[in-house]
């Protein structure tokens, strides 16, 4: 275990898992006491001083302990629960110093000691693996696995305790930051292992903390989190050290409160209400003594925002409308009126999280992810201008107070990561940030907020009782691993499954026969994204996957789990997204984005050379094929609903077959039943996993609860058996987020060429 980073590994375990900051601290109380009984009452006086928390915590942080070290409680190996008295650890304990870590952490220092490295009192950014290569944002060159402290142990040949011993316990026992003030410990210890991160964690709530904002002062961090004993998640507030949090808002039984956003002169923090059909705006005093609702919003695509520079308004952007995307819009406080923003905008284009420029003088955002990238305008509107040619998944984004360069997230490979962007140049590079989204700064402070999370899933087959009989539905774990398993995608014979998972260390396709679980193996020659599943062919032979090459740049594949072979098939257009064959085996339906990332759906001819393209549809965000009544079914990019073409994708067949569902952000969560029923799966405050049908459009429809607790991937699943009774998900195996803060240096690191393209 590696106390500063809070990850265990246990043994057997391909990757370290990341534990709270209070299940590290309760741990390291039993490593104190090893061998004794620590009660419960001792527990919450070292772990939670000064602090009346509820009776539980001490069992989430053991809870999460034993899953952490794969311990079973009826035959545990490493924590015993003392009935009626409290626990006690078995594991024996050795405290190591390899020179292989002490080498690393002095390389580490000498880094943080470079002056060229650092232009104020604060650590630079901490950079990037020098043995990944700075590539283009889409996908690095080469993809590093998780978890390589362990190797300093492997090294030796040890299986060890890794820890700071004294630096580590006190941090935690006394609520220090591993970026601020020393601790003493023996120098064998503390110079061997210390391995200083430019950040800290200041929350620790079992469950998440998701969406932070930070006050102008930095002083203060609103975030989303789920209360214990409550259905619907709240607005919560606390200081930017790791405090007690309060709860700032309370929503009414059926309501979810989201996405809060601190007003320029720190008085109010604005956010979304949504319950059932119902969208609103409203603004709550960071003391919780005054909330209004301000305005409606849409609640099937809930909008992003950000305040005008005086405080007088919102500005919004992400709103569907009845033909499309309504583009940017601003909201007046006072008035309540809302009105659009003046500038080059398309409706099948959707411009999402727009912020304003630190000096007010022009506003930033984000067009046509999943392959999105920046876009300037001035602040009164005007001519667009392109700031990056990232297209990339973004996941949240801000400005540096300096006004020229952006901090954003994407998804790479399956993981999140963090970047800064020049926007004079359109160069960025890493931060060297694990597992970091939604990154947010503070207006008169150089301060960054941000979520760490890195959720795990397994796949789970489903036989789904029949609806409104009331039976319990079979729910089986399929290729169990402690890895990330997703998008099961099942084939016409109901025995071969496909997937995504990063089991081997980094993404990779995977496939197995289900009747013979020896089977399963590695395609090899294939890195699949992780936004679409594979999709197989009729006869359940071959497999279309998309993914990237080693430079980063998109592919398509056909393979044959048969024999291993895998092809590379040459698009006219480049970064596919998503490939399925039709029944005409010349055919292909290609999903892939243009130059602005903006998504076209073809019809190609694969007897050519090059292939022609026959026909397009364009915004759409996903698809699928119905052979059998020779129809596509698909969604938008813009719009909710769902429509449907002939095989042709001739425009007088295009019809809008639902109105509202799927909603335009879960484009991916419904899946076509081999019979032609369409069935959505959603996450509601009852049950997390819940799966319903929507074609043929049914008001009786009853909803299956796959799971009450443990919700989905939002990447989707698959139906198999004749009349799609059998549900393929992912479902979370852990999932944990915490909000991270750090200050930033003076400057910005200098930008590398080459990214730019």
């Amino acid at each position: 275990m590696d106390v500063p980073l809070r990850e265990i590994r246990a043994p057997g375990k391909r990757r370290p898992l990341r534990i709270t900051p209070k299940s590290m601290a309760v741990l390291l109380v039993l490593i104190e006491q090893a061998g004794r009984v620590v009660s419960r009452d001792a527990l919450m006086a070292e772990v939670w001083p000064d602090t009346l928390p509820t009776n539980d915590v001490v069992t989430q942080a053991i809870t999460q302990l034993r899953k952490a070290f794969d311990d079973e409680r009826g035959n545990p190996r490493y924590i015993e629960t003392i009935a009626k008295n409290g626990y006690r650890l078995l594991a024996p304990v050795e405290w190591l110093y390899a020179q292989a870590a002490a080498m690393a952490a002095e390389q580490a220092d000498a880094r943080w000691a470079d002056p060229s490295r650092t232009t104020s009192k604060y650590p630079a950014i901490a950079p990037a693996d020098p043995s990944e290569p700075l590539a283009p944002v889409p996908l690095p060159a080469s993809s590093m696995p998780r978890g390589n402290w362990v190797s300093l142990a492997a090294a030796v040949g040890a299986v060890a305790v890794l820890v700071s011993a004294l630096l580590g316990w006190a941090l935690f026992r006394d609520g220090k930051s591993l970026h601020g003030g020393a601790a003493a410990a023996p120098p064998a210890v503390s110079q061997g292992l210390r391995i200083e991160r430019p950040y800290r964690l200041i929350t620790s709530m079992p469950g998440f903390e998701l969406s932070p904002t930070l006050s102008p002062d930095a002083g203060m961090v609103a975030y989303v989190a789920l209360p214990e004993g409550q259905r619907g998640t709240s607005i919560m507030v606390q200081t930017t050290e790791q405090t007690q949090p309060r709860l700032l808002t309370r929503p009414p039984e059926g309501a979810d409160d989201s996405a809060p956003v601190w007003s320029p002169d720190g008085r109010w923090i604005a956010f979304i209400r949504t319950a059932g059909t119902t969208c609103s705006v409203r603004v709550v005093t960071p003391n919780a003594r005054g909330e209004h609702e301000v305005g409606n919003c849409d609640y099937r695509s809930p909008p992003t925002f950000d305040w005008t520079p005086d405080g007088n308004g919102l500005l919004f952007g992400g709103m569907p409308g009845d033909r499309g995307s309504l583009g940017l819009r601003l909201l007046d406080l006072d008035s309540g009126d809302w009105r659009a923003l003046p500038y080059d905008h398309d409706a099948d284009d959707l411009d999402s999280s727009p912020r304003y420029s630190p000096d007010g003088q022009w506003i930033v955002f984000v067009r046509n992810s999943p392959l999105g990238d920046f876009w300037r305008i001035p602040a009164a509107g005007g001519r667009a201008e392109r700031l990056s040619h990232l297209r990339a998944d973004m996941r949240g984004w801000d400005w540096l107070p300096n006004g020229q360069t952006l901090l954003f997230s994407v998804m790479i490979d399956g993981d999140y990561r963090m970047f800064q962007l020049d926007s004079g140049t359109g160069e960025a590079q890493p931060m060297g940030l694990d597992d970091a989204q939604s990154p947010v700064t503070a207006k008169a402070r150089r301060a960054m907020a941000f979520v760490q999370r890195r959720p795990y899933f397994g796949l789970y087959r489903v036989a789904l009782a029949p609806e409104g009989k009331g039976s319990v539905h079979v729910v089986e774990p399929l290729f169990a691993s402690t890895s990330r398993d997703l998008l099961p995608t099942i084939a016409p014979d109901g025995r071969q499954l496909a997937f995504v998972s990063d089991r081997s260390g980094s993404n990779a396709l995977w496939w197995g026969d289900l009747t013979q679980p020896d089977t399963l193996r590695m395609m090899s020659g294939v890195r699949p994204g992780t936004r679409y599943a594979p999709s197989w062919s009729s006869d359940s032979s071959r497999m279309l996957a998309t993914g990237v090459d080693a430079t980063g740049h998109g592919v398509l594949h056909e393979v044959t789990p048969a024999n291993g072979r895998v092809v590379r098939l040459e698009l006219p257009e480049p970064d596919p997204l998503q490939a399925r064959y039709t029944p005409d085996p010349k055919r292909l339906l290609v999903l892939s984005a243009n130059a602005d990332g903006h998504p076209q759906l073809r019809l190609y001819d694969r007897s050519l050379t090059p292939w022609r393209s026959l026909a397009r549809i364009s915004g759409v965000s996903n698809f699928q094929v119905d052979g059998e009544r020779n129809r596509i079914l698909f969604t938008r990019l813009t719009e909710s609903g769902l429509w449907q073409a002939d095989l042709d994708l001739s425009a007088a067949s295009v019809t809008r077959i639902d109105e509202v569902e799927p909603t335009s952000d879960r484009y991916r969560l419904w899946a076509l039943a081999p019979d032609g029923e369409v069935r959505y799966l959603e996450q509601l405050q009852g049950c997390a996993a819940s799966l319903r049908r929507i074609v043929p459009a049914d008001t009786a429809a009853v909803a299956s609860c796959m799971d009450q607790t443990r919700r989905s991937a939002i990447n989707g699943f698959s139906l198999g058996g004749p009349r799609g009774d059998v549900a393929y998900v992912a479902l979370i195996e852990w999932d944990g987020a915490d909000i991270g803060y750090m200050e930033l240096p003076e400057e910005p690191k200098a930008f590398v060429p080459g990214w730019g393209r």
